[in-house]
C-alpha cells in the first residue's frame, strides 16, 4: 500500500509529499526508471523540459496502466536567455511538453529560474495564470526562487505559486526561506534532498542516527524532510535504491535527532552544490 501522504497545496490540489525525481536521467533510461519507480509505489513523477527526458517519462506513465487521476506529473518552463519569453513562447513551450509526455494536463507547471538580470518572469508567471485557468495544470508554481523574487510577483499578480521547488537539504537546510514560504502558503519542495553525494551521507551525525534506527543514512535525511513538512523527489536509476528511497514511513526521529540534523547546515550558506540563484542565466 502506497504510504505516502499528501500535501494540501494553496488552491486545494493534492501533490504527495515524495515523489521520483528524473534530473540528469537520459531520455532512453527514463520509460524504464519511472516505470521501475511507478511499479514501487510512487505516484509523483517530476521532470522539466531542460531534461530532455519528458518523452520517455511520458511513454512509463502511458504504460503503467494507472489511472492518470492517481498519479502527479510536474514539469518545468526552461526560460533560457536564447528564447524572449513572451506569451505566445510560454504557451508553444508548454504544449510541447504535454505532446512529448502525452498527457492532456500535469499536476503542477513551474517556472524552472528566476533569472532576475532578464526580469521576464513576472510577464511569464502572468501566462501561468491563464494556463493554470485553463486546467491544463492543475497547480503552478516556481523554482529556484528568492523572496524577493516571489514579492515581485505578490506585488503584480494575485495569485500564489503553490509551490516553490528550491535546494534544500541539511548542508542547506534553507530555514529561512521555509519560513517565507509557510507564511505565503508555499509548499517548500526540495530538489537535491540527498546533496547529490557522499559528503551528506556520511557524516557523522547522519551516520549515528541511521545505525540507531537500523536505516540507511539516505532514508534517516529523507525522514528529516518529510518531518519538516518539506516536498522531497530523490532520484535514481538504481531499483533497490529506489525502493529504499520509497521505504522512510515505518520509523520517526525524535526531536534530538532533528535537532543535531538541523544543525549540520547551520551557518551553511556556502554549502550550496547547485547555482546561485541570483546568478545563473543560461
Amino acid at each position: 500500500m502506497n504510504q505516502v501522504p499528501a500535501i494540501k497545496l494553496n488552491n486545494g490540489t493534492l501533490m504527495p509529499q515524495l515523489g521520483f525525481g528524473v534530473w540528469q536521467v537520459p531520455d532512453a533510461e527514463a520509460e524504464h526508471a519511472v516505470g521501475t519507480a511507478l511499479e514501487a509505489g510512487y505516484r509523483s513523477i517530476d521532470t522539466a523540459a531542460i531534461y530532455g527526458n519528458e518523452k520517455g517519462t511520458g511513454k512509463a506513465v502511458a504504460a503503467s496502466g494507472l489511472p492518470r487521476e492517481e498519479l502527479f506529473v510536474t514539469t518545468k518552463l526552461w526560460n533560457g536567455r536564447k528564447q524572449t519569453w513572451n506569451r505566445d513562447a510560454v504557451l508553444r513551450a508548454f504544449d510541447d511538453s504535454l505532446s512529448k509526455l502525452g498527457l492532456d494536463h500535469v499536476d503542477l507547471y513551474l517556472i524552472h529560474w528566476p533569472r532576475p538580470m532578464r526580469d521576464d518572469f513576472v510577464g511569464i508567471w502572468k501566462t501561468f495564470e491563464e494556463i493554470a485557468a485553463s486546467g491544463r495544470a492543475k497547480a503552478v508554481g516556481v523554482s529556484n526562487f528568492r523572496p524577493q523574487d516571489l514579492d515581485r510577483i505578490a506585488a503584480e499578480s494575485a495569485l500564489v505559486p503553490a509551490v516553490n521547488q528550491v535546494e534544500l537539504h541539511p548542508l542547506h537546510p534553507q530555514a529561512a526561506l521555509r519560513a517565507e514560504h509557510t507564511a505565503r502558503g508555499i509548499v517548500t519542495e526540495a530538489w537535491s534532498p540527498l546533496g547529490q553525494g557522499k559528503e551528506l551521507l556520511t557524516l557523522p551525525a547522519v551516520a549515528e542516527i541511521a545505525a540507531a534506527h537500523g536505516r540507511s543514512a539516505a532514508q534517516v535525511v529523507l525522514r528529516w524532510h518529510l518531518l519538516h513538512g518539506t516536498v522531497v523527489i530523490p532520484k535514481s536509476v538504481t531499483p533497490a535504491r529506489i525502493r529504499e528511497n520509497l521505504d522512510v514511513f515505518g520509523f520517526e526521529l525524535d526531536a534530538a535527532e532533528m535537532a543535531a540534523l538541523d544543525a549540520v547546515g547551520a551557518g551553511a550558506a556556502g554549502r550550496r552544490i547547485g547555482p546561485d540563484p541570483a546568478e545563473f542565466d543560461v
